[in-house]
């Protein structure tokens, strides 16, 4: 490992994290944080008997500049829309991509994915890692269509009613996966299912009429394809990112023991129901988003950064982050909308500044 990124909120990890690997380059997000962080380093190498301390980059683009430097494989699972211009610093380098920030796909569109070699984008989120996988089973002219899975969060078995009320509290508490708030909060909803798709359709090149959702609460079959002659191939594992992350990393290669296989002396039991639309329009509307493709996607990820940060400090209620993104999205097919064709990576971050602003002047005048 030559160099690592993070955000700021944990500097002692983060100094741990580089002097333990013994990273050349150690960059954080937050400028405020670059002095603390030297002395954490420095710190940390006398604790550890290390004599060689990491060079700081802080600041905004400080994951871009990481991100860029010379390696075999970058690794973003940055979240959010702050993953695009990394995402972008990486396939300019020619550099693999294991690419856990589905965002930067998804609002980048065609402008991102020009900027690939074939196969430089490799997938870490757990349910594209299981398509790249089960792919490997035919041709893509065999391929029916993609089956993406989704655990249902929290509230799959709720109603309408209940939504109303549901808490920052609840929302947080996701059933199987351990995750940051903004996508433990994107999963309840569902919307994280939905650029799921975006991204799907990007990686694969399969159309939107052929990428389906179901729901399996168990979280252990991550993702399927369904080939022509009717056969279906899932790929399963216990819910653990180990695994997924290891094979972004060492893509086209399997990494030996990098997570625990599935207990077949153990009885258990698979479910799977459909996504109940009329309780989580965000799959729907992600569809119907991918489809406009252009700056709409990004449009609907900054107007839904900025709800889930609304929701969290209790400013809206949990139905009104999908009320919130459905009423910046349609202005922004009005209004502001740049199609695929004349799209550019500037197009894309004006969409996402664009919507992040409106977003929150709506807030300002309430009824979410």
């Amino acid at each position: 490992m030559i160099a690592i990124s993070a955000g700021g909120s944990n500097l002692d990890l983060l100094a741990e994290q580089a002097i333990s690997y013994g990273v050349e380059t150690v960059a954080v997000a937050d400028a405020d944080a670059e002095q603390k962080l030297a002395e954490l380093l420095a710190a940390t190498a006398k604790r550890l008997g290390v004599t060689s301390l990491p060079t700081i980059l802080a600041g905004a683009d400080a994951a871009t500049q990481v991100a860029a430097l010379d390696c075999d494989v970058v690794l973003n699972g940055i979240t959010g829309a702050a993953g695009l211009m990394p995402t972008v610093a990486a396939l300019q380098a020619g550099t693999q991509l294991a690419l856990a920030n589905k965002e930067s796909l998804v609002i980048g569109g065609r402008a991102v994915t020009a900027l690939a070699k074939p196969d430089q984008i490799v997938p870490v989120d757990s349910e594209h890692s299981a398509l790249a996988q089960c792919l490997r089973a035919g041709s893509f002219s065999e391929v029916r269509k993609l089956v993406l899975t989704a655990s249902g969060g929290p509230f799959r078995n709720s109603t309408r009613e209940q939504l109303e009320t549901v808490t920052a509290a609840q929302a947080l508490e996701h059933p199987t996966w351990s995750m940051g708030p903004v996508v433990t909060v994107n999963s309840s909803t569902m919307f994280n299912k939905g650029l799921e798709i975006i991204e799907a359709h990007l990686l694969f090149n399969i159309p939107f009429e052929q990428i389906e959702v179901v729901v399996h609460p168990q979280s252990v079959v991550h993702s399927m394809v369904e080939f022509v002659d009717g056969s279906t191939i899932a790929q399963a594992s216990p819910p653990d990112m180990h695994l997924p992350i290891a094979l972004g990393l060492g893509w086209p290669d399997r990494v030996a023991n990098a997570s625990n296989a599935c207990d077949w002396s153990t009885a258990s039991a698979w479910t799977f129901e459909p996504v109940q639309d009329d309780l989580f329009p965000a799959v729907r509307m992600a569809k119907r988003v991918g489809q406009f493709a252009g700056t709409a996607p990004a449009a609907m990820n900054g107007a839904n950064e900025i709800a889930v940060a609304a929701f969290l400090a209790g400013q809206i209620s949990y139905l009104g982050i999908m009320r919130l993104v459905q009423a910046v999205v349609e202005q922004h097919i009005l209004n502001g909308f740049v199609s695929d064709e004349d799209m550019t990576i500037d197009d894309v971050l004006a969409a996402s500044n664009w919507s992040m602003q409106y977003a929150q002047q709506l807030l300002e005048q309430g009824g979410f």
